[in-house]
């Protein structure tokens, strides 16, 4: 591993930096990121970068990129972090809906779509999840069916849910079943849909974490045009794998406090013995894992880094940031509040530790190890890619989707 910028790396760098420095927020906006000054502050600053090229750095010029490489989005992301930004609710849409539309729609309908979500002009979801699905996309039973007038249009009916950002999204991609006389993987059709269509209905759900990113989504009868396909009739399992591929990369990282804050607490908390908590030998072991864990995430990272400064592309080792470090969180949480004692009850973020960091990661944590694939499905994957175990036996892949067992 190289932990160095070259020359060329370096001076990138520094100019994200000035330009951070003359263009950046200086003080992060109050307010919900999901509606009113705060949805407002997070569309102002994209369409800053926007302007500038720094909304997508990796997008071809012609598309309002910079036609850079993944280290210097990298780089940016780094930069931009340090200072008080407010909420990004474009990632889905710019990293996993939009390059999907890129890829396979046609030439009207990206010129319609990329410019406005690359401004933060239009919001987009991913309707993939469904109750009886889970993480397996291919067992998706939300249909699509010719409509019966003749018109080549489509109707959609079905749910979806853990759909995140749904209540304030313009758009988004669906895959659904098409033909269900064909295996699983061969029977979906993926399309993009206006989210204000008559026959959508988003009901937001309440997280224990207080928030309502989250959502289940309703279609009736939900015409939509041909035209509006994306991808062959039937091929909708290879135009997802581009954003599943897509998405592995987006979610991910650290989130929420971490082992610097948690030693920070342990040390002002007192302890059994009447000194600081910091000398419980169980909270120290604890400790020395959740430390052990981020450098071997950091190096992981770095290795990525490597890779994309040589021209390469990760590999499925991505996998191992989410597992990790969303286990992590949620394992923190936990024995920051039991850590708190009677104290730990208090989450108001104005009376609570560290401003209610714990209490959001250890509430947060579950929906994280869902999100981009739950822990089963990521241990899979890095068991077949990285380990090169054999895969699972599969007793349904020749199976036609109508005929697998439902359970009831």
């Amino acid at each position: 591993m190289d932990f160095n910028d070259s020359p060329d790396e370096a001076a990138y760098r520094q100019q994200v930096r000035d330009w951070l420095d003359a263009n950046a927020p200086k003080a992060r906006v109050a307010g919900d990121p999901e509606g009113g000054d705060g949805m407002a502050a997070s569309k102002a600053w994209q369409a800053t970068k926007a302007a500038a090229g720094y909304a997508c750095i990796t997008w071809p010029k012609e598309w309002g990129g910079q036609g850079g490489s993944p280290v210097q989005n990298v780089i940016f992301s780094q930069e931009e972090a340090k200072y008080p930004i407010p909420g990004n609710p474009f990632q889905i849409g710019l990293g996993m809906c939009v390059p999907t539309v890129m890829t396979f729609a046609d030439e009207a309908t990206k010129q319609r779509f990329v410019g406005p979500a690359l401004r933060g002009e239009e919001i987009w979801s991913q309707l993939f999840s469904e109750p009886s699905g889970g993480s397996d996309v291919a067992g998706a039973r939300t249909k699509a069916e010719r409509a019966p007038d003749g018109s080549g249009d489509w109707l959609i009916s079905g749910q979806k849910v853990w759909t995140t950002g749904a209540q304030f999204s313009d758009f988004g991609i669906v895959i659904t079943r098409t033909s269900p006389d064909k295996p699983k993987h061969k029977g979906l059709t993926m399309f993009w849909v206006d989210m204000k269509d008559p026959g959508i209905e988003v009901k937001p759900i309440h997280q224990m974490s207080g928030g309502s990113g989250f959502n289940e989504v309703f279609f009736t009868d939900v015409r939509v045009k041909d035209s509006q396909r994306l991808g062959a009739v039937d091929e909708g399992w290879k135009v997802s794998l581009v954003t599943l591929m897509n998405e592995r990369l987006a979610v991910g990282g650290q989130t929420g406090a971490g082992w610097q804050q948690f030693m920070e607490a342990a040390r002002n908390t007192p302890g059994l013995d009447g000194g600081s908590a910091l000398k419980d030998g169980a909270l120290r072991e604890k400790l020395a894992d959740w430390y052990v864990q981020a450098e071997g995430l950091k190096h992981t990272r770095n290795r990525t880094m490597t890779a994309l400064s040589r021209g390469q592309t990760p590999g499925p080792e991505s996998s191992i940031g989410k597992i990790i470090s969303a286990v992590q969180m949620q394992e923190l949480g936990n024995t920051a509040i039991e850590m708190l004692d009677q104290y730990g009850i208090i989450d108001d973020p104005e009376l609570a530790s560290l401003n209610g960091a714990f209490h959001f990661s250890l509430m947060f944590g579950p929906g994280l190890r869902i999100a981009g694939g739950t822990d089963e499905i990521l241990r899979n994957i890095i068991a077949e890619r990285v380990l090169g175990l054999p895969g699972d036996i599969r007793v349904d892949k020749d199976v036609p989707f109508k005929d697998m067992p439902t359970g009831r």
